[in-house]
Protein backbone atom coordinates (compact mmCIF):
# COMPACT_ATOMS: atom_id res chain seq x y z
CA UNK A 1 0.00 0.00 0.00
CA UNK A 2 1.31 3.63 -0.89
CA UNK A 3 1.58 6.18 1.42
CA UNK A 4 -0.99 8.29 -0.51
CA UNK A 5 -3.48 5.49 0.04
CA UNK A 6 -2.47 4.58 3.73
CA UNK A 7 -3.15 8.72 4.31
CA UNK A 8 -6.30 8.84 3.02
CA UNK A 9 -7.68 5.87 4.75
CA UNK A 10 -6.17 7.18 8.12
CA UNK A 11 -7.80 11.07 7.14
CA UNK A 12 -11.53 9.47 6.23
CA UNK A 13 -11.44 7.22 9.25
CA UNK A 14 -13.51 9.46 11.55
CA UNK A 15 -13.15 7.92 15.00
CA UNK A 16 -10.88 4.76 15.31
CA UNK A 17 -12.55 2.31 17.62
CA UNK A 18 -9.75 2.78 20.52
CA UNK A 19 -10.52 6.11 20.75
CA UNK A 20 -13.88 5.86 22.82
CA UNK A 21 -12.23 4.38 26.02
CA UNK A 22 -9.71 7.30 25.63
CA UNK A 23 -12.56 9.73 24.73
CA UNK A 24 -14.64 8.47 28.15
CA UNK A 25 -11.63 9.03 29.78
CA UNK A 26 -11.19 12.52 28.79
CA UNK A 27 -14.47 13.30 29.48
CA UNK A 28 -14.30 12.11 32.96
CA UNK A 29 -11.29 13.88 33.52
CA UNK A 30 -13.27 17.17 33.18
CA UNK A 31 -15.93 16.64 35.01
CA UNK A 32 -14.11 15.91 38.00
CA UNK A 33 -12.39 18.73 37.60
CA UNK A 34 -15.41 20.95 36.68
CA UNK A 35 -17.57 19.50 39.46
CA UNK A 36 -14.59 20.30 42.35
CA UNK A 37 -14.20 23.95 40.93
CA UNK A 38 -17.84 24.61 40.34
CA UNK A 39 -18.44 24.21 44.01
CA UNK A 40 -15.39 25.98 44.55
CA UNK A 41 -16.16 29.40 42.45
CA UNK A 42 -19.84 29.31 43.98
CA UNK A 43 -18.43 29.62 47.47
CA UNK A 44 -16.01 31.43 46.68
CA UNK A 45 -17.75 34.06 44.53
CA UNK A 46 -20.84 34.41 47.63
CA UNK A 47 -18.12 35.00 50.27
CA UNK A 48 -16.27 37.66 47.89
CA UNK A 49 -19.46 38.85 46.37
CA UNK A 50 -17.65 38.96 42.93
CA UNK A 51 -19.48 39.08 39.93
CA UNK A 52 -16.79 37.48 37.61
CA UNK A 53 -16.34 34.35 39.94
CA UNK A 54 -20.17 33.68 40.40
CA UNK A 55 -20.02 33.68 36.10
CA UNK A 56 -17.30 31.24 36.67
CA UNK A 57 -19.32 29.11 39.31
CA UNK A 58 -21.84 29.41 36.61
CA UNK A 59 -19.49 28.35 33.19
CA UNK A 60 -18.27 25.62 35.48
CA UNK A 61 -21.66 23.84 36.34
CA UNK A 62 -23.11 24.41 32.67
CA UNK A 63 -19.71 22.59 31.67
CA UNK A 64 -20.21 19.71 34.45
CA UNK A 65 -23.65 19.27 32.79
CA UNK A 66 -22.37 19.11 29.35
CA UNK A 67 -19.60 16.82 30.23
CA UNK A 68 -22.79 14.15 31.54
CA UNK A 69 -24.65 14.86 28.14
CA UNK A 70 -20.98 13.92 26.38
CA UNK A 71 -21.12 10.58 28.84
CA UNK A 72 -24.30 9.44 27.58
CA UNK A 73 -23.70 10.71 23.85
CA UNK A 74 -20.63 8.07 24.36
CA UNK A 75 -22.23 5.39 25.29
CA UNK A 76 -25.96 5.43 22.99
CA UNK A 77 -24.17 6.19 19.91
CA UNK A 78 -22.44 2.87 19.90
CA UNK A 79 -26.21 0.95 19.62
CA UNK A 80 -26.43 -1.54 16.63
CA UNK A 81 -28.92 -0.37 14.02
CA UNK A 82 -32.44 -1.64 14.73
CA UNK A 83 -35.61 -1.45 12.14
CA UNK A 84 -36.49 2.43 13.58
CA UNK A 85 -33.04 3.21 12.89
CA UNK A 86 -31.42 1.24 10.12
CA UNK A 87 -28.56 3.30 9.91
CA UNK A 88 -27.53 3.16 13.41
CA UNK A 89 -27.34 5.92 16.50
CA UNK A 90 -24.16 7.38 15.31
CA UNK A 91 -25.61 10.76 15.24
CA UNK A 92 -26.58 10.72 18.97
CA UNK A 93 -23.05 11.93 19.64
CA UNK A 94 -24.34 15.39 17.78
CA UNK A 95 -27.30 15.59 19.07
CA UNK A 96 -25.79 15.80 22.88
CA UNK A 97 -22.95 17.86 21.41
CA UNK A 98 -26.07 20.26 20.71
CA UNK A 99 -27.70 19.74 23.74
CA UNK A 100 -24.15 20.77 25.38
CA UNK A 101 -23.85 23.79 23.59
CA UNK A 102 -26.96 25.15 24.29
CA UNK A 103 -26.26 24.50 28.02
CA UNK A 104 -23.37 26.66 27.54
CA UNK A 105 -25.02 29.51 25.73
CA UNK A 106 -28.48 29.75 28.65
CA UNK A 107 -26.17 28.37 32.06
CA UNK A 108 -23.01 30.31 31.00
CA UNK A 109 -22.86 33.02 28.89
CA UNK A 110 -26.89 34.39 29.85
CA UNK A 111 -25.59 34.47 33.94
CA UNK A 112 -22.21 35.87 33.00
CA UNK A 113 -24.31 38.73 31.11
CA UNK A 114 -26.57 39.13 33.99
CA UNK A 115 -23.89 39.50 37.12
CA UNK A 116 -22.06 41.50 34.42
CA UNK A 117 -24.82 44.24 33.78
CA UNK A 118 -26.47 43.96 37.42
CA UNK A 119 -22.74 45.03 38.84
CA UNK A 120 -22.71 48.08 36.04
CA UNK A 121 -26.37 49.03 37.32
CA UNK A 122 -25.33 49.24 41.12
CA UNK A 123 -22.78 52.38 40.68
CA UNK A 124 -21.03 51.40 43.49
CA UNK A 125 -17.67 51.03 44.31
CA UNK A 126 -17.57 47.75 46.27
CA UNK A 127 -15.01 46.83 48.86
CA UNK A 128 -13.06 43.45 48.01
CA UNK A 129 -13.48 41.63 51.63
CA UNK A 130 -12.97 37.92 50.91
CA UNK A 131 -10.77 38.79 47.02
CA UNK A 132 -7.61 37.15 48.56
CA UNK A 133 -9.74 33.84 48.78
CA UNK A 134 -11.18 33.95 45.63
CA UNK A 135 -8.44 34.86 44.07
CA UNK A 136 -6.91 31.80 45.37
CA UNK A 137 -10.12 29.50 44.23
CA UNK A 138 -9.15 30.99 40.93
CA UNK A 139 -5.32 30.32 40.72
CA UNK A 140 -6.13 26.06 41.97
CA UNK A 141 -8.92 26.50 39.09
CA UNK A 142 -7.05 27.62 35.93
CA UNK A 143 -4.06 24.67 37.20
CA UNK A 144 -7.23 22.21 37.30
CA UNK A 145 -8.63 23.06 34.55
CA UNK A 146 -5.12 23.32 32.77
CA UNK A 147 -4.87 19.95 33.78
CA UNK A 148 -7.95 18.73 32.06
CA UNK A 149 -7.00 20.77 28.69
CA UNK A 150 -3.44 19.14 28.40
CA UNK A 151 -5.13 15.47 28.79
CA UNK A 152 -7.41 16.32 25.76
CA UNK A 153 -4.71 17.72 23.64
CA UNK A 154 -2.65 14.78 24.61
CA UNK A 155 -5.28 12.71 23.11
CA UNK A 156 -5.58 15.35 19.81
CA UNK A 157 -1.92 14.79 19.72
CA UNK A 158 -1.81 11.14 19.44
CA UNK A 159 -4.25 11.05 16.85
CA UNK A 160 -2.24 13.71 14.99
CA UNK A 161 0.84 11.42 15.13
CA UNK A 162 -1.20 8.31 13.41
CA UNK A 163 -3.15 10.89 10.64
CA UNK A 164 0.30 12.72 9.99
CA UNK A 165 -1.21 16.07 10.78
CA UNK A 166 -0.31 19.12 12.73
CA UNK A 167 -1.53 19.42 16.25
CA UNK A 168 -3.58 22.68 14.64
CA UNK A 169 -4.64 20.95 12.05
CA UNK A 170 -5.84 17.65 14.01
CA UNK A 171 -7.67 20.11 16.25
CA UNK A 172 -9.57 21.32 13.53
CA UNK A 173 -10.23 18.59 11.59
CA UNK A 174 -11.46 16.51 15.16
CA UNK A 175 -14.57 14.84 14.07
CA UNK A 176 -15.45 13.51 17.44
CA UNK A 177 -17.94 16.09 19.18
CA UNK A 178 -17.25 14.67 22.90
CA UNK A 179 -13.38 15.79 22.57
CA UNK A 180 -14.24 18.85 20.47
CA UNK A 181 -16.50 19.89 23.07
CA UNK A 182 -14.37 19.03 26.05
CA UNK A 183 -11.26 20.75 24.01
CA UNK A 184 -13.78 23.77 23.66
CA UNK A 185 -14.70 23.93 27.57
CA UNK A 186 -11.13 23.20 28.45
CA UNK A 187 -9.98 26.50 26.63
CA UNK A 188 -12.97 28.36 27.04
CA UNK A 189 -12.60 27.79 30.78
CA UNK A 190 -8.78 28.31 31.11
CA UNK A 191 -8.95 32.02 29.21
CA UNK A 192 -12.36 32.85 31.33
CA UNK A 193 -10.67 32.32 34.77
CA UNK A 194 -8.14 34.43 33.24
CA UNK A 195 -10.65 37.22 32.56
CA UNK A 196 -11.95 36.84 35.95
CA UNK A 197 -8.10 36.99 37.66
CA UNK A 198 -8.23 40.12 35.56
CA UNK A 199 -11.29 41.83 36.93
CA UNK A 200 -10.79 41.13 40.22
CA UNK A 201 -7.26 42.26 40.63
CA UNK A 202 -8.27 45.40 39.10
CA UNK A 203 -11.44 45.68 40.98
CA UNK A 204 -8.70 45.03 44.35
CA UNK A 205 -6.87 47.59 43.09
CA UNK A 206 -9.30 50.34 42.20
CA UNK A 207 -12.07 49.32 44.44
CA UNK A 208 -14.70 50.07 41.14
CA UNK A 209 -16.73 46.72 40.57
CA UNK A 210 -16.92 48.29 36.79
CA UNK A 211 -13.81 46.11 36.25
CA UNK A 212 -15.54 42.65 37.57
CA UNK A 213 -18.68 43.78 35.59
CA UNK A 214 -17.04 43.94 31.94
CA UNK A 215 -14.57 41.03 32.92
CA UNK A 216 -17.82 39.24 33.35
CA UNK A 217 -19.92 40.64 30.83
CA UNK A 218 -16.65 39.30 28.86
CA UNK A 219 -17.12 36.05 29.88
CA UNK A 220 -20.69 35.77 28.73
CA UNK A 221 -19.29 36.81 25.39
CA UNK A 222 -17.11 34.11 25.17
CA UNK A 223 -18.52 31.55 26.08
CA UNK A 224 -21.73 32.71 23.40
CA UNK A 225 -19.17 32.61 20.98
CA UNK A 226 -18.57 28.69 21.95
CA UNK A 227 -21.74 27.79 21.70
CA UNK A 228 -22.29 29.10 18.67
CA UNK A 229 -19.69 27.34 17.43
CA UNK A 230 -20.58 24.05 18.78
CA UNK A 231 -24.19 23.98 17.51
CA UNK A 232 -23.06 24.95 14.11
CA UNK A 233 -21.23 21.88 13.87
CA UNK A 234 -23.29 19.75 15.18
CA UNK A 235 -25.98 21.08 13.09
CA UNK A 236 -23.93 20.32 9.88
CA UNK A 237 -23.98 16.35 10.51
CA UNK A 238 -27.75 16.18 12.14
CA UNK A 239 -28.79 17.53 8.75
CA UNK A 240 -26.43 15.66 6.40
CA UNK A 241 -22.54 16.48 6.08
CA UNK A 242 -20.84 14.89 3.79
CA UNK A 243 -17.87 13.20 4.13
CA UNK A 244 -14.40 14.47 4.79
CA UNK A 245 -13.04 15.37 1.46
CA UNK A 246 -10.32 13.32 1.72
CA UNK A 247 -12.01 10.28 1.81
CA UNK A 248 -14.16 11.82 -0.91
CA UNK A 249 -11.41 12.10 -3.67
CA UNK A 250 -10.07 9.01 -2.26
CA UNK A 251 -12.94 7.13 -3.45
CA UNK A 252 -13.84 8.83 -6.39
CA UNK A 253 -10.15 8.15 -7.68
CA UNK A 254 -10.91 4.34 -6.36
CA UNK A 255 -13.93 3.60 -8.77
CA UNK A 256 -12.64 6.04 -11.64
CA UNK A 257 -9.77 3.42 -11.66
CA UNK A 258 -11.42 0.66 -12.27
CA UNK A 259 -11.33 -1.19 -16.00
CA UNK A 260 -15.15 -1.44 -15.86
CA UNK A 261 -16.04 2.06 -14.89
CA UNK A 262 -16.58 4.31 -17.72
CA UNK A 263 -17.81 7.41 -15.66
CA UNK A 264 -18.43 8.18 -12.12
CA UNK A 265 -21.50 10.77 -12.66
CA UNK A 266 -22.09 11.25 -9.15
CA UNK A 267 -20.62 10.80 -5.75
CA UNK A 268 -22.59 11.22 -2.59
CA UNK A 269 -21.73 10.65 1.15
CA UNK A 270 -23.42 11.56 4.54
CA UNK A 271 -21.60 10.87 7.76
CA UNK A 272 -23.86 8.47 9.52
CA UNK A 273 -21.55 9.13 13.25
CA UNK A 274 -17.76 9.37 14.13
CA UNK A 275 -17.23 6.42 12.77
CA UNK A 276 -19.52 5.77 9.69
CA UNK A 277 -19.95 6.77 6.65
CA UNK A 278 -22.86 6.12 3.60
CA UNK A 279 -21.64 6.28 0.18
CA UNK A 280 -23.96 6.41 -2.68
CA UNK A 281 -22.05 6.25 -6.33
CA UNK A 282 -23.70 6.46 -9.80
CA UNK A 283 -21.52 5.06 -12.31
CA UNK A 284 -22.05 4.29 -16.18
CA UNK A 285 -20.26 0.91 -17.09
CA UNK A 286 -17.86 0.34 -20.05
CA UNK A 287 -19.84 -1.31 -22.72
CA UNK A 288 -19.78 -5.07 -23.85
CA UNK A 289 -20.82 -6.27 -20.21
CA UNK A 290 -23.91 -8.65 -19.82
CA UNK A 291 -26.44 -8.68 -17.05
CA UNK A 292 -24.49 -11.10 -15.02
CA UNK A 293 -20.95 -9.55 -15.19
CA UNK A 294 -22.72 -6.28 -14.36
CA UNK A 295 -23.61 -7.82 -11.08
CA UNK A 296 -20.34 -9.14 -10.04
CA UNK A 297 -18.28 -6.07 -10.73
CA UNK A 298 -21.25 -4.52 -8.61
CA UNK A 299 -20.25 -6.79 -5.73
CA UNK A 300 -16.55 -6.90 -6.44
CA UNK A 301 -16.48 -3.05 -6.03
CA UNK A 302 -18.67 -2.93 -2.61
CA UNK A 303 -16.65 -5.15 -1.43
CA UNK A 304 -13.49 -3.57 -1.77
CA UNK A 305 -14.63 -0.60 -0.71
CA UNK A 306 -15.71 -1.95 2.65
CA UNK A 307 -12.35 -3.21 2.85
CA UNK A 308 -10.49 -0.50 2.08
CA UNK A 309 -12.51 2.11 4.09
CA UNK A 310 -14.17 0.42 6.97
CA UNK A 311 -15.87 3.31 8.08
CA UNK A 312 -18.13 3.19 4.61
CA UNK A 313 -21.03 1.08 6.36
CA UNK A 314 -23.58 1.78 3.61
CA UNK A 315 -22.46 1.82 0.06
CA UNK A 316 -24.94 2.21 -2.67
CA UNK A 317 -23.88 1.52 -6.44
CA UNK A 318 -25.89 2.72 -9.27
CA UNK A 319 -25.50 1.76 -12.43
CA UNK A 320 -26.83 3.99 -14.79
CA UNK A 321 -25.82 5.48 -18.68
CA UNK A 322 -24.51 8.60 -18.57
CA UNK A 323 -25.49 11.85 -20.87
CA UNK A 324 -22.83 14.14 -22.04
CA UNK A 325 -24.05 16.69 -19.50
CA UNK A 326 -23.41 14.24 -16.96
CA UNK A 327 -19.76 13.96 -18.15
CA UNK A 328 -18.75 17.25 -18.27
CA UNK A 329 -20.99 17.85 -14.74
CA UNK A 330 -18.58 14.66 -13.02
CA UNK A 331 -15.26 16.51 -14.31
CA UNK A 332 -16.28 19.71 -12.72
CA UNK A 333 -16.94 17.90 -9.43
CA UNK A 334 -13.56 16.15 -9.21
CA UNK A 335 -11.79 19.29 -10.00
CA UNK A 336 -13.70 20.93 -6.97
CA UNK A 337 -13.38 18.28 -5.28
CA UNK A 338 -9.57 18.33 -5.55
CA UNK A 339 -9.15 22.11 -5.35
CA UNK A 340 -10.65 21.33 -2.14
CA UNK A 341 -8.22 18.70 -0.75
CA UNK A 342 -5.57 21.17 -2.04
CA UNK A 343 -6.73 23.61 0.23
CA UNK A 344 -7.29 21.58 3.86
CA UNK A 345 -3.70 19.99 3.13
CA UNK A 346 -2.13 23.12 2.58
CA UNK A 347 -4.14 24.67 5.39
Amino acid sequence: MDHSMSEDRDQGVQSPAGEDSKTRATVLVALGANLVIAAAKAVGGLFAGSPALLSEAAHSVADSLNEIFLLAAVKRSKRAPDAEHPFGYGKERFFWSLLAAVGIFVMGGCFSFFQGIEALRSHESESHNGYVVGLCVLFVALMAEGASLVKALWQVRERARRTGRSMSAEIRAAQDPALRTVLAEDSTACLGVTLAIVGMGLHMATGSVVWEAWASIAIGVLLVYVAYTLGRDARKVLIGEAADPVLQRAVRDFLTSQPEIDTVTALLTMRLGTDAVLIAARVDLVGGLDSEEVEEVAVRIKGELRERWPQAQEIFLDITDASDEDRVRSMHEGKALDREVSRLRAD
